[in-house]
C-alpha cells in the first residue's frame, strides 16, 4: 500500500501545480468527514469546486470514464454537502465536481499528461 499511498501524493502535487497555474484557487486537500474524502477543493472564478484526483500509473484516456463509479461520487457528494455546512461562507457559491486524471509513470509533455475533467458528474447520485 505504500506504493499506492506515495503515487496518489505524487497525482495530488501535479494536481494541485496544474491548478494553481489555471488560477484555480486551493482552499483545502485531503479533506475527511464521516462519509469520505476530497482531495482537493478549489475555488474558479465564482465556483466551489470539488476534486477527485486519480493517478495511474499507466492507463489510456479512453477509458478514464471507469475510474470514478457512481458510489464514489455520491461519498463525494455527502462529503462536499458536509464542507458546506461546516463552511457556510461558501455555500451560495456555484457547486463544480471535477475528476483530474494524472499519469504519474511515463514522463510525457505536461498537456498529456494530465486530463482534467471539468463538471465530470453533477449531484445526480
Amino acid at each position: 500500500m505504500p506504493h499506492t499511498s506515495a503515487l496518489g501524493k505524487k497525482g495530488e502535487d501535479q494536481a494541485v501545480e496544474f491548478l494553481e497555474k489555471a488560477g484555480i484557487k486551493i482552499i483545502s486537500k485531503n479533506f475527511r468527514s464521516k462519509y469520505g474524502e476530497i482531495d482537493i477543493i478549489a475555488i474558479d472564478k465564482e465556483a466551489i469546486v470539488f476534486i477527485e484526483v486519480k493517478a495511474w500509473s499507466a492507463f489510456g484516456f479512453e477509458n478514464l470514464q471507469y475510474g470514478l463509479d457512481t458510489r464514489k461520487q455520491h461519498k463525494i457528494i455527502k462529503t462536499a454537502k458536509y464542507f458546506l455546512f461546516e463552511n457556510r461562507k461558501y455555500s451560495n457559491m456555484a457547486i463544480r465536481f471535477d475528476v483530474i486524471f494524472v499519469n504519474t509513470r511515463y514522463q510525457i509533455s505536461p498537456e498529456n499528461q494530465i486530463n482534467h475533467l471539468v463538471s465530470a458528474f453533477t449531484e445526480r447520485v
